[in-house]
């Protein structure tokens, strides 16, 4: 079973907790990690590594690119534009998905099946939850204990000063109707790849009836330095969201976990130009 953690790649050491809790006008805490990235080539280019194979494995890179270069394959066919919009929002969003899915998976210890980036049109998210994750308090996977992680993921790379955290929460009310939809996604990816197995303990969570398991969900936002405002962050309300009602209605509501929704924001210096960098270490030395 191809469940086996890896060693946690290098990059993560520069994801710090703080140790630092926002307290949001809900009462929630919202937990404040840093990433105090430096210039490491020998980093960057473990980190680019990890981060295309994210978009398209090294071992099928050369079966899928025909007669393009692997580095105008990657830019032009699985990578968002770094210039053509909507393609810097997409870049954005895609890094703060993949570094909340490696913090998951290496921090929290959660199984974290990475087939959402190499399915997707480059310059569009992707539909569906944005980071889920599993975790197995036994082997077999029919422990009421174990557990069913589902993050939504938001990004502010630029200077603006937004409340990406507010965003994620209220997004992060669909992910009861997403929940389904996106597990018999990975499912039928598992399938297709020959993974019954994984396929399997994927599944098991599609029924909770039999055997229950717990749901951890989460909100969560990457901000750079420059667009980080504690203020607008603590304001970040789970219990009074305002959710659209038919074509032009209103109404507000209380977040169905507010009591136990997790909330963690990401700040970094210069994310942006980190991100670009990334995408292009990833194209230039594939």
């Amino acid at each position: 079973m191809s469940l086996t953690k890896t060693k946690a790649p290098p990059h993560l050491d520069w994801l710090v907790d703080t140790g630092r809790k926002l307290k949001t006008a809900c009462g929630a805490d919202v937990d404040v990690l840093e990433l105090r990235h430096v210039n490491d080539t020998g980093i960057l280019s473990a980190w680019a590594v990890h981060f295309r194979n994210q978009y398209c494995s090294d071992d099928i890179i050369d079966a899928l690119k025909g007669k393009m270069s692997r580095k105008d394959y990657l830019e032009n066919i699985k990578f968002p534009s770094k210039t053509n919009a909507p393609g810097p929002s997409i870049r954005a969003g895609d890094f703060a998905e993949i570094l909340l899915a490696d913090y998951l998976e290496w921090r929290l210890g959660f199984w974290v099946p990475r087939l959402r980036w190499s399915m997707k049109y480059p310059n569009e998210s992707v539909k569906g939850c944005d980071v889920i994750g599993f975790h197995f308090a036994k082997n077999n996977g029919t422990s009421p204990k174990d557990m069913l992680a589902i993050i939504e993921s938001k990004a502010n790379l630029s200077a603006t000063k937004k409340n990406r955290l507010q965003d994620a929460v209220v997004d992060s009310v669909k992910d009861d109707r997403r929940k389904g939809e996106s597990l018999n996604a990975l499912k039928q990816r598992l399938i297709e790849q020959g993974k019954s197995i994984e396929a399997g303990l994927v599944g098991r969570f599609q029924d909770p009836v039999d055997v229950s398991y717990q749901d951890l969900r989460a909100a969560a936002a990457v901000f750079s330095t420059s667009g980080y405002d504690e203020k607008l962050i603590q304001e970040t309300d789970a219990t009074s969201i305002e959710i659209k009602v038919g074509k032009n209605g209103k109404k507000t509501i209380k977040h169905p976990h507010h009591g136990n929704l997790s909330m963690v924001v990401v700040k970094g210096d210069d994310l942006m130009a980190l991100v670009n960098d990334l995408y292009q270490r990833a194209a230039d030395e594939a």
